[in-house]
């Protein structure tokens, strides 16, 4: 039992974290920087916060586990289900993937406002003890030299055994450990240069789809796109540039970089659309990884993006902390007696979402070392596997179960899977949009 815990950062993986470990700490003290608006509104420090946003099946099973009634609470607030592949339409580096039933699998698509606005009412009404500290930000990290023994902050100096930062990919945490000459973690970083310019509007009524789409870019096509339905019956577009080829945020440029897309689906349903915001755009996009479990400082755990940050693109920012944070009460639960378990535990949750986002972006970034033969090799089947999965039910199942983070990256190596994606011919996905629900046979 820990006497006094604070947790830098107050967003979704804050938030979770200090759930977790409300019941293992006599005190938990949530240090944000912001002041939370009274409604679902953006907020300064989330950078990612005007962006599409999804939570996979993972992540909701992480998050009722922590949170029981969540889901319920996202779907009466207006998130909106999307049942996989049948309710996305995503064309992929092939064509267009095949749309069939398939209930093992679904998003929540809904604003990064709202979708906070649940969590922090639910963390809240769960941990009525629980003390937040808004307008309140951590300036450094105070220390013996042989642990992390609090924070500092603008109002002076905060005591605990236990800090954990979740202030997001802009941590100090490295730095500050520095000062106090404890160890820094080793640092990845995977850069595919994409930005990212965002609108919410209102389509037409008898025209909106009742599902969502998703453009692919790829290093042969380095624009892409994807549009969602969220709340209060509006669609949230974000479109994807790489290098050379990155939207900007003039209104005037929107429409026009949606109809170079690879595929004018996109742009067709935007046509009479009304936007009811201005362009959001981002170039906080690289993958980063701090491996904090190499080097455990006493008295100090990161979480959330301030352990492992990737391209938002792939969606599942918030389904890892939903996962970290289980995994840490797990961990608790188990008596687990270390900082050293805890990090690790944390650490664990990041794997498959790494593996699957730097795999991806690799091949974008002019700074990556030239792959080697087992590298090249695993990229080969990874194609292979992702060209047959737009259309062969089987490997489509394995690849929503690891993408949805409910499975490991080996699921795909499985030796049955494996000789479909090895003997099967390639062929390629479909030429137009699927506007009909297909069956998977």
């Amino acid at each position: 039992m820990f006497h006094r815990v604070i947790v830098i950062g107050g967003s979704v993986a804050g938030l979770l974290a200090a759930r977790a470990l409300r019941d293992h700490a006599e005190h938990v003290t949530v240090l944000e920087r912001d002041r939370y608006p009274g409604g679902p509104d953006a907020r300064r420090g989330v950078p990612q916060g005007r962006h599409v946003h999804i939570f996979v099946t993972g992540g909701q099973r992480a998050l009722e586990t922590l949170l029981p009634g969540s889901a319920e609470a996202l779907a009466a607030a207006g998130a909106v289900r999307l049942e996989l592949p049948r309710d996305l339409l995503s064309c992929a580096r092939n064509g267009w993937e095949r749309r069939y039933p398939d209930d093992r699998h679904h998003l929540l698509s809904c604003t990064r406002p709202l979708l906070e606005q649940v969590v922090r009412r639910q963390v809240l009404a769960a941990c009525p003890a629980l003390e937040v500290r808004e307008d309140c930000a951590a300036t450094g990290l105070i220390g013996d030299g042989t642990a992390v023994t609090g924070v500092r902050t603008a109002a002076g100096d905060l005591t605990a055994d236990l800090v954990v930062d979740a202030s997001g990919r802009g941590s100090r945490s490295p730095q500050w450990l520095a000062e106090l000459g404890l160890a820094v973690p080793r640092e990845e970083r995977i850069d595919a240069g994409l930005a990212y310019a965002t609108r919410l509007f209102r389509l037409p009524a008898g025209t909106a789809p009742d599902h969502g789409v998703y453009v692919q870019h790829t290093p042969a096509s380095p624009r892409g796109g994807a549009l969602l339905p969220v709340e209060g019956g509006h669609h949230l577009v974000t479109l994807i540039g790489v290098g050379g080829d990155r939207p900007t945020t003039d209104a005037a440029d929107f429409l026009p970089f949606a109809r170079s897309l690879r595929d004018p689906y996109l742009a067709r349903l935007l046509a009479d659309a009304e936007p009811l915001t201005p362009v959001h755009g981002s170039r906080s996009t690289v993958n980063i990884r701090r491996r904090y479990e190499e080097t455990p400082a006493p008295g100090f755990l990161a979480a959330g993006d301030a352990l492992c940050a990737y391209n938002p693109v792939y969606g599942h920012g918030v389904s890892i902390a939903a996962l970290g944070a289980a995994a840490l009460r797990q961990a608790l639960d188990a008596g687990a007696p270390s900082g050293a378990r805890l990090q690790g535990a944390l650490a664990g949750t990041a794997d498959r979402a790494w593996l699957l986002a730097s795999g991806a972006d690799l091949p974008y970034d002019p700074q990556a070392p030239a792959p080697g033969r087992r590298e090249r090799l695993g990229s080969w089947y990874a194609q292979r596997f992702l060209d047959r999965a737009a259309h062969d039910p089987a490997l489509g199942a394995a690849y929503r179960d690891v993408f949805c983070l409910t499975a490991p990256l080996e699921r795909l190596a499985a030796p049955r899977l494996a000789l479909r994606t090895l003997l099967l011919p390639r062929r390629a996905g479909g030429e137009a949009p699927p506007l009909e629900v297909g069956t998977p046979g």
